[in-house]
Parts: C-alpha cells; sequence; structure tokens
C-alpha cells in the first residue's frame, strides 16, 4: 500500500485527536521533500475530517528499529517516518523522522 500513498500507523491517534499521528511513506514519490524541513516549518495536513497545521519541533536519522518515536503523546503531535538517506538508490538503511506539535485545526 506504501507504493501508492501515505500510511497511518494502525494504533496511532487520528488527525484532531489527542496523540501521536503517524504516518509513513516511501521518500519516492511522496517524502523526497521532507529533506529541507528545519524545525518552525509549518505542515498542513488535510483529511476529510479537516485541515490540521503542525509546526515542526525536530528531525531525526534513526535506525529501523527504534520504535519510542512512535510512543503515544499527551498532546496533539504528528510524526512523519520515511526512507533515509533521500538519494540512494535500493533500500534505505535508516529512517528520516519528523516531529511536530499541532497548533491549529479547522472542522
Amino acid at each position: 500500500m506504501l507504493r501508492r500513498a501515505v500510511g497511518h500507523l494502525p494504533g496511532t491517534a487520528l488527525p484532531g485527536e489527542p496523540g501521536n499521528v503517524v504516518l509513513a511513506g516511501h521518500r519516492d514519490p511522496f517524502f523526497r521533500p521532507l529533506k529541507d524541513v528545519r524545525p518552525g516549518d509549518a505542515v498542513e495536513l488535510t483529511t476529510p475530517q479537516g485541515r490540521f497545521e503542525y509546526t515542526v519541533e525536530d528531525t531525526q536519522v534513526v535506525e529501523p528499529g527504534r520504535t519510542d518515536l512512535l510512543d503515544p503523546a499527551g498532546r496533539a503531535r504528528l510524526t512523519l517516518v520515511t526512507c533515509y538517506p533521500f538519494y540512494l538508490v535500493g533500500n534505505a538503511p535508516d529512517r528520516f523522522v519528523v516531529r511536530a506539535r499541532q497548533v491549529a485545526s479547522s472542522r
């Protein structure tokens, strides 16, 4: 399924719910623009339930087994996960993780 779209990690919050919304996708064709994301940048997520705005807090390169970044959060946050490095041909050995906090929503 990730070959066709960005996927929502089952068991994590849905946009608009308190907790950690975790979305994963291949760097090609979906998440390559994340290479330019920096703390303070805005991220907008639009779903049939509404529009949700987030501010990037940090980015990290981690090993694939690093699952603690996917844990539930007490506040509304967004975690984006993709393969790293961005320009490697073939299977990527690491993951690029963007963590952001929700700052607004409209339904």
